[in-house]
């Protein structure tokens, strides 16, 4: 089933390419203002200090047992010191990041995952695959055009250096946690389609700032 699960998950993305989208394309090509990634990151936070919560209430929602060990496990990888979003303050810092109010995109985005939530574990577990299976090409290309062009040290880049190594463990953690549920192939696309449209929606919005 493996297969097929995975073919239905993709082909809810199949558009939704976070490294296609205008945004991550002009950090590759060093095009972004600084003023940019600072904007960036001040609204990335707000993501990043929601996943921890949102792996453990899923996690709350599974039977104890091997699935819920995976979702346990992609939380420790989290919060373990240093945790995550202790490694994206290094980036926040090397940007000049300060406080900033969650922007309608980025609260859009994260209520659509305290949505999936509401919908029960099958849904949570295809919305957070949508993202993380993407996740490490992203943070390597994050961290390859910081140093290539805007000369971050492997402090400023920690965080993005650290996604590239893990994500495509937890994306298989995820995908195998979700074949075990026997889920429907409707709900799973459903799922994955909502977290997709809401990051390229966060992007939208990074461009429409710049222009």
């Amino acid at each position: 089933m493996t297969l097929q699960l995975e073919a239905t998950l993709d082909t809810a993305l199949v558009d939704l390419q976070l490294l296609r989208h205008p945004f991550y394309q002009r950090w590759e090509a060093g095009e972004l203002r600084r003023e940019e990634l600072t904007d960036y990151v001040e609204q990335y936070r707000y993501f990043e200090a929601m996943l921890p919560v949102f792996l453990e209430s899923v996690s709350e929602q599974l039977p104890d047992g091997p699935v819920r060990d995976l979702l346990l496990a992609n939380l420790a990888d989290e919060v373990s010191p240093p945790s995550h979003i202790d490694l994206l303050e290094q980036f926040a810092r090397f940007v000049d990041a300060a406080e900033s109010e969650i922007s309608p995109a980025m609260l859009h985005l994260v209520s659509s995952y305290s949505n999936l939530l509401h919908r029960g574990p099958v849904s949570s577990l295809a919305g957070l695959w949508a993202y993380e299976s993407q996740g490490a090409a992203i943070a390597d290309s994050k961290a390859e055009g910081l140093v290539k062009h805007y000369e971050a040290d492997s402090e400023a880049i920690a965080f993005w250096t650290l996604h590239g190594t893990i994500e495509e463990d937890h994306a298989r953690w995820t995908l195998d946690a979700l074949e075990s549920l026997n889920p429907e192939a409707d709900e799973v696309r459903a799922a994955a389609l909502l977290i997709a449209n809401a990051w390229w929606s966060f992007l939208d919005e990074r461009e429409l700032l710049a222009a």
